[in-house]
């Protein structure tokens, strides 16, 4: 047992579960940050109202029917448990679920960790306006439609999570969710270290720039990574795929309003710019539908093509029907250093 496993093991067996919220200032001034430690029953809302900037909020091992919101900057919301399974955060009992799990509004350094969040009619997670949101070591599942989801913000960092089982993506990235307008520089939002299964799209960027989704596993989700823009402008573009492993994506989404049947696409550019698909293995995601294959460029649903992407140094293998299918006419797009069996048109493996 690591000392951080110990210091919580000790932590979940100490102290009476009566009170509300227990704090624990941490060493040293009077103003130095605190601890607030939740157990199951008691309110995690009122602990993070009682926080101030810096704190921390912990939750014990256990089921929380509860939503969360938070407003107060560089708070951390963290899981006491050995592992994000030990604490569950589920929609209030007896009523319809809440939309969302946990909302971070308007603050800056929020950090939430290791923790599980599942059910919700909305979003798992969800942050607006912020600034440095990281999400680590948390499992999102089985929300209706996103399991972490972030719009209007910048710097985030979504590492080490579990999205899986969610009825959109499993991780959304977006200029705005329900509003038009041209695509957001995120400042180098990071996406890494995530795995993503059972999605209808493991990770969604959606009118977004300057941003990295790296070392990430989606598998058996519709589609696996979709990066998607449109006629507005600063167009979506400069981002970097880099090092993933997309697989096996092949189940069925449905057509929708706004897109087609959804079926076995491994990473899909429509109407992007200037972005980097770089070392990637990409292998057996398959279907017959628009935009099926191993990499697709495919033109955005309002018509706007792809344009001076590089397509570079990946390993594509049993995509279907190709492992480099594009689709497009857009120019300045490049394709390198592939190695693959079959692209439409031929020549870019």
């Amino acid at each position: 047992m690591t000392p951080r496993s110990r210091w919580l093991a000790g932590l979940a067996a100490a102290g009476s579960a009566a009170a509300a919220v227990l704090v624990a200032p941490q060493a040293g001034a009077a103003t130095a940050a605190a601890t607030h430690r939740v157990a199951p029953g008691q309110s995690v809302q009122a602990a993070v109202d009682a926080a101030h900037p810096g704190d921390t909020v912990e939750l014990r091992p256990g089921t929380y029917h509860q939503t969360v919101r938070i407003t107060v900057a560089h708070l951390t919301l963290r899981g006491a448990g050995a592992g994000a399974h030990d604490v569950r955060l589920l929609p209030p009992a007896g009523a319809a679920p809440a939309a969302v799990g946990i909302s971070v509004s308007g603050a800056p350094g929020v950090r939430v960790e290791d923790l599980t969040v599942s059910g919700f009619a909305q979003y798992g997670i969800f942050g607006t306006h912020a600034d440095g949101m990281t999400v680590a070591g948390v499992v999102a599942a089985d929300n209706a439609q996103y399991g972490i989801g972030q719009e209007k913000s910048v710097h985030a960092l979504f590492a080490g999570n579990v999205a899986r089982g969610n009825g959109e993506a499993g991780i959304l990235l977006a200029n705005a969710v329900s509003e038009e307008g041209g695509a957001l520089d995120t400042l180098g939002a990071r996406i890494t270290g995530n795995a993503l299964s059972g999605n209808k799209m493991g990770v969604v960027l959606r009118r977004v720039r300057d941003m990295t989704v790296a070392a990430n596993a989606a598998t058996g989700n519709c589609a696996g990574v979709f990066v998607v823009g449109d006629e507005g402008l600063p167009r979506a573009g400069d981002l970097t795929v880099r090092g993933n492993v997309v697989s096996g994506n092949t189940r069925f989404c449905a057509a929708t309003s706004r897109l087609p049947y959804v079926q076995g696409s491994g990473i899909v550019l429509t109407g992007v710019e200037n972005t980097v698909i770089e070392g990637n293995t990409v292998t057996g995601n398959s279907g017959d539908a628009p935009m099926s294959g191993g990499v697709v460029l495919f033109h955005s649903f309002v018509g706007v093509p792809n344009t001076g992407n590089a397509i570079h140094d990946n390993l594509l293998t049993g995509n279907g029907p190709a492992d480099i299918a594009d689709r497009d006419t857009g120019t300045g797009n490049t394709f390198s250093g592939n190695t693959c069996a079959v692209s439409l048109p031929a020549g870019h493996c």
